[in-house]
């Protein structure tokens, strides 16, 4: 999601009971930026992404053995 949705994105999952829910964020606006710039964004992103979910599944795996 782009930066300038961020409270539209934390409010929304406050209301969906997912309070904190994590999510990657790319600068705003997207239709400005060059092939490059969103390469780069991109890249920065996808790599946030499985950091995520690798942390949620070390998180699951936590409370599993626990």
């Amino acid at each position: 999601m782009t930066s300038k949705f961020v409270s539209a994105a934390e409010m929304m999952s406050r209301a969906l009971g997912a309070e904190k829910y994590p999510f990657v964020i790319i600068n705003h606006p997207i239709s400005s930026a060059s092939k490059d710039e969103l390469k780069i964004q991109a890249s920065i992103a996808l790599k946030e992404g499985v950091n995520l979910i690798l942390r949620s599944k070390r998180n699951i795996i936590s409370q599993v053995l626990l």
